[in-house]
């Protein structure tokens, strides 16, 4: 098994869940397509897919394995709307705006329960958004009314009572439950989405870092150690990865690495999550975490924000996980693992062209099971003549993080440790 730990710290639990991961060949020669992809995760994979069916050449390149980065590791969790709740947005943007990118949202998650026909996604209905300060409680129950103005009727208040019935836990003060979602493996979607791009028709390569990418004459050039691809649109898509190339954006998106452990499976009549929802709380920092079709207990919440892997990892997830479930502490972890995710000031998508015909997709600040997929989609109805809806995450503002180049990441330490320890109070 091909593994780098420093790309993807950590076996996961989804990659034994996997029965056999196919390979993609390393790229050895030129290539000349109509648009090159660099990142084969859900975004460049979905593109990939979508690119090729329309009738266009395209070469994806990934400097690892398709799966390696943190689409294939993540919490599974697809959600309802963008990031921020429908109130932030309004406020910012308008009622139209919001609704449209509401909109947006909910066609995303159509789109990736309609891949639930052609992939196993092991896809289960339900979410659980849980309120850890009593102070949050009005809030959460405006949320719900004012879904109702956006054609959302999926959403429930539960009181302290039904949270600790559906959660198996009395930690929470309350919470919303919403039907109209759910969670998926999201290594299977990767598995899936590569499959179906592959045949397609696109040309897919593994372990082919992009090294240099630059336009000259019209034409996008991108490098690699042992190849060359001259292309007329490139998609970036590598989110928080590929050092080399990063530096387009590094500005406006910091990767964070966020990390998973994974329980033996739980009894039977194991009282948590009897209902099988996924579960997300009103934490800055949150705590996400669901059963696994085998009944393991999935549970993330611990992050880093530097490239070290982070220390005593079982220690710190199995903390976070036994105060909510105290009756867990003896329980194994069987896996820990990381990804890296890249988060924007705003939380919401990064989409710029940041060269002539040259985009970046990314930025999706834990949001990216729903999103990238169809940010994908959307890049490819752009370059097909299709449509251009993909404007309408192009002209959000996406502020700087402060501190320029070498401030940037000891200011982000020190913000999500003030926000960490305002979480407990």
């Amino acid at each position: 098994m091909f593994h780098d730990n420093t790309i993807s710290p950590g076996i996961s639990w989804y990659e034994f869940s996997v029965a056999e991961r196919p390979t993609y060949p390393v790229l050895h020669e030129t290539k000349e397509c109509d648009v090159a992809v660099i990142g084969g995760g859900f975004t460049g994979l979905s593109a990939s897919y979508h690119l090729a069916k329309a009738g266009l050449r395209v070469v994806l390149v990934d400097g690892a394995r398709f799966g390696d980065g943190a689409s294939g590791r993540n919490g599974g969790q697809l959600g309802t709307g963008q990031r921020q709740w429908v109130e932030k947005l309004e406020k910012a943007l308008g009622h139209e705006r919001a609704k449209a990118l509401f909109d947006l949202a909910e066609e995303a998650k159509k789109d990736i329960l309609e891949l639930g026909n052609k992939i196993d996604l092991d896809y289960f209905p339900g979410q659980l958004s849980l309120i850890h300060k009593k102070r949050e409680i009005a809030a959460y129950q405006a949320h719900v009314e004012n879904m109702l103005r956006y054609g959302y009727d999926q959403l429930s208040f539960m009181d302290r009572k039904e949270t600790q019935d559906r959660l198996g836990s009395d930690f929470y003060y309350g919470g919303i439950r919403d039907t109209g979602t759910g969670h998926i493996n999201p290594l299977k979607l990767v598995v899936g989405l590569a499959s179906l791009a592959s045949k397609a028709g696109a040309e897919l390569y593994e372990k082919t870092p992009a090294t240099s990418l630059e336009v000259k004459n019209d034409k996008c050039i991108i490098t690699t150690p042992d190849g060359y691809i001259k292309s007329a649109h490139v998609l970036l898509a590598t989110n928080g990865y590929n050092q080399t190339l990063r530096g387009f954006v590094d500005r406006t998106i910091i990767p964070i690495r966020s990390y998973i452990g994974a329980t033996a499976p739980l009894p039977i009549d194991s009282e948590i999550l009897r209902g099988g929802e996924a579960v997300d709380d009103s934490r800055f920092v949150v705590r996400y975490f669901r059963k696994s079709v085998d009944n393991r207990l999935l549970f993330g919440g611990v992050e880093s924000y530097d490239k070290a892997v982070a220390d005593h990892l079982a220690d710190r997830i199995r903390a976070q996980m036994v105060e909510i479930f105290p009756k867990l502490s003896e329980i194994e972890l069987t896996h820990c693992w990381g990804g890296t995710v890249a988060i924007t000031v705003e939380r919401m998508p990064y989409i710029r062209d940041i060269m002539q015909n040259v985009t970046y997709c990314g930025g999706y600040s834990g949001h990216g099971v729903m999103l990238a997929p169809f940010m994908g989609k959307l890049y490819a109805e752009s370059i097909t003549g299709k449509g251009d809806r993909i404007h309408s995450f192009k002209e959000l503002k996406i502020s700087p993080f402060p501190g320029g180049k070498t401030l940037r990441r000891p200011l982000l330490w020190l913000a999500m440790r003030f926000f960490a320890l305002m979480d407990r109070f």
